[in-house]
C-alpha cells in the first residue's frame, strides 16, 4: 500500500548498528563496514512504509548557523579542511565507482536539531493526520499495527532519530547530519550520498530511473525493485571506500558512534517497520553483491538500463533479469458499492509485502514462522490490489488478487494464507460462494483459490463479501 505523499530524496540512516553489528568482526578483520540509506523517495517501499512528502521550497534556509553550506567547491561556509575532505572522499568514490562527477552540487551541514525542523516542518507537509488515520484503518486491518497506534507520531520520532544525511534529487542538495568535526560517520555517510550525485547525474534517478511519484503511483512494486538497486549500489561503493580509504580514527570513530547512537524508536517499532525499514539496503546489497561478483560495476551498470522490477527480483538475484512479473488486471469496484465507499488504493502488492503481512504481524500470534512465510510468498508471479474506504464509517475493503509461478507456489501459498487466517480469526459457519470463509472484528474474509490464482477478500459484512467476490470472477 501507497501513502498520499511523494519526496525525491535519498536518506542514510544512523540505524547502521542494526546491521553493521554484524559486519564489526569484518571490520576488525578486514576493515570494512556498511552504512545504510533509508529512502524515501516514493510513497510506500514495498507498498508497506509511507513516504514522507514536502515542498522544496521549504527546505531550512541555508544562511541558519545549525547548518553549512558549501556551493561546489568552493569552502563557503565550510572549513577549509571539511571541504578538502568532501572533495577527497568525491574523487575516491568517483574512482572507486567508475562514474565521472559532470557537475557540482551543494553540500551542507545540518545539526541534529536543524534536521528534526526539516522533518516536522518540511518531510511531513504532505502529510496530514487524516493520512495518517486512514492508514492506520489500513495497517491494522493486515495486522500490522494496533487500531489505535499514534502513526504520525511515531513517524516523526523515528525520522528524527534516523537520519544522518540525505541526497535530494530534485534540488540536487547533499545534506549530512552531524557536527563541524566531520568524523568517520559523516564521512561513510558522504561517501554513501555522494554515490546517489553520480548515480543521478549518469542514470537520471527521476527522468531516467522513473523514481517519481506519478511512475511510482502506477507501480510502487516495480520503484521498491529499483530503489533497492539504488541502495545497494550506494552501500558497496561505501563499502568499497571504507575498505580503502578509511584510517584507523575513522574506523575508531565509527566505533563510538555505534556505542553513543540512540535507536529506541527503531527497536520498539512494530516489527514490519523495521524489516520494511531495512529492505532496501539488506535486501538491495545482496543483489548488487550478486551482480558485482559477475563482471564488477559493469553488470551494475547493465542493470541501471535494464532495472530490475519487482521485489522478488531482488530477493532473488538468480532470478533477474529473466523472471519478469505478470501484470494482474483488478476491476474497479466503486459503481457496484454505494456512495459512500471509494477507491483509496490501487497497486501492486509484490512478495516482499506478502511476507511481512504474513511474518511481521505486530502480534505474535499472528505470525507465521519467517521460513514458512519466505516459502509461501516464494513462487509470487503478480498481483493486484485495492483498498476502498467507506468514508461515512471507516469501514475497510481489502482486495488481493495474485497468480503464481506454479500451481505447486499457488497450493503453498493457499495453505499458508489459511492457516494466518485461523490464528487471526474464526471460521464462518457459513461459506461465501462455499469458499474457505472466516468472520472476525474485521468482518468476513474469504480466501479463494483457482487453479494459481489466489484471491484474498476482507470485507465489512458478508453481503458486501458477496458482491466483491461475484465481480471478481
Amino acid at each position: 500500500m501507497k501513502s498520499k505523499t511523494n519526496k525525491k530524496i535519498l536518506i542514510s540512516c544512523a540505524v547502521i548498528v542494526i546491521v553493521t553489528s554484524v559486519c564489526l568482526s569484518l571490520i576488525l578483520i578486514g576493515g570494512t563496514v556498511i552504512s545504510l540509506v533509508w529512502p524515501i523517495n516514493f510513497e510506500i517501499t514495498d507498498g508497506l512504509l509511507p513516504a514522507i512528502g514536502g515542498d522544496s521550497q521549504n527546505r531550512i534556509d541555508a544562511s541558519d548557523p545549525s547548518q553549512t553550506p558549501v556551493d561546489g567547491r568552493s569552502n563557503g561556509q565550510i572549513p577549509d579542511k571539511i571541504a578538502a575532505t568532501m572533495q577527497e572522499i568525491e574523487q575516491q568514490v568517483s574512482q572507486l565507482r567508475g562514474l565521472p562527477l559532470i557537475e557540482e552540487v551543494p553540500k551542507l551541514l545540518i545539526s541534529p536539531e536543524a534536521l528534526q525542523k526539516k522533518v516536522e516542518d518540511e518531510f511531513f507537509a504532505d502529510y496530514s493526520d487524516e493520512d495518517a488515520r486512514q492508514d492506520v484503518l489500513v495497517f491494522s486491518l493486515l495486522g500490522l499495527i494496533p487500531d489505535d497506534f499514534d502513526l504520525k507520531t511515531f513517524y516523526h520520532e523515528l525520522y528524527g532519530e534516523q537520519i544522518a544525511g540525505f541526497y535530494d534529487s530534485e534540488t540536487k542538495e547533499i545534506y549530512v547530519v552531524g557536527s563541524s568535526a566531520f568524523t568517520g560517520h559523516e564521512k561513510m555517510t558522504y561517501a554513501h550520498e555522494f554515490t546517489h550525485v553520480l548515480q543521478d547525474q549518469a542514470y537520471g534517478l527521476d527522468d531516467g530511473l522513473g523514481i517519481n511519484e506519478e511512475a511510482c503511483d502506477e507501480d510502487s512494486e516495480r520503484c521498491a525493485a529499483i530503489q533497492a538497486l539504488i541502495e545497494g549500489d550506494a552501500m558497496l561503493s561505501e563499502y568499497l571506500w571504507f575498505s580503502n580509504h578509511a584510517s584507523r580514527k575513522d574506523q575508531l570513530d565509527i566505533f563510538k558512534m555505534f556505542d553513543d547512537s540512540s535507536n529506541a524508536i527503531f527497536e520498539n517499532a512494530p516489527p514490519f517497520f523495521q524489516m520494511d525499514l531495512l529492505f532496501p539496503y539488506d535486501q538491495g546489497f545482496a543483489f548488487v553483491e550478486h551482480l558485482y561478483d559477475q563482471n564488477g560495476f559493469t553488470t551494475i551498470d547493465a542493470a541501471y538500463l535494464t532495472p530490475p522490477l519487482s521485489t522478488e527480483q531482488i530477493m532473488h538475484p538468480e532470478r533477474y533479469p529473466a523472471d519478469l512479473p505478470q501484470t494482474v488486471e483488478l476491476k474497479n469496484l466503486e459503481s457496484l458499492l454505494n456512495g459512500n465507499w471509494k477507491l483509496l488504493n490501487q497497486n501492486v502488492m509484490g512478495e516482499w509485502s506478502i511476507y511481512l503481512i504474513l511474518s511481521q504481524s505486530y502480534r505474535e500470534d499472528y505470525r507465521l514462522t519467517e521460513v514458512q512465510a519466505g516459502q509461501a510468498s516464494e513462487g509470487w508471479g503478480g498481483d493486484s490490489y485495492a483498498i476502498y474506504l467507506n468514508e461515512a464509517t471507516d469501514e475497510v475493503i481489502f482486495v488481493l488478487d495474485t497468480v503464481w509461478d506454479t500451481l505447486q507456489d499457488a497450493d503453498e501459498f493457499m495453505d499458508a494464507l489459511v492457516q494466518y487466517a485461523d490464528s487471526r480469526w474464526d471460521a464462518s459457519p457459513s461459506q461465501i460462494v462455499g469458499q474457505p470463509t472466516w468472520a472476525g472484528q474485521n468482518g468476513t474474509i474469504v480466501i479463494y483459490q483457482n487453479g494459481e490464482r489466489i484471491l484474498w477478500l476482507i470485507t465489512p459484512s458478508e453481503k458486501l463479501a458477496e458482491t466483491v467476490f461475484e465481480a471478481l470472477q
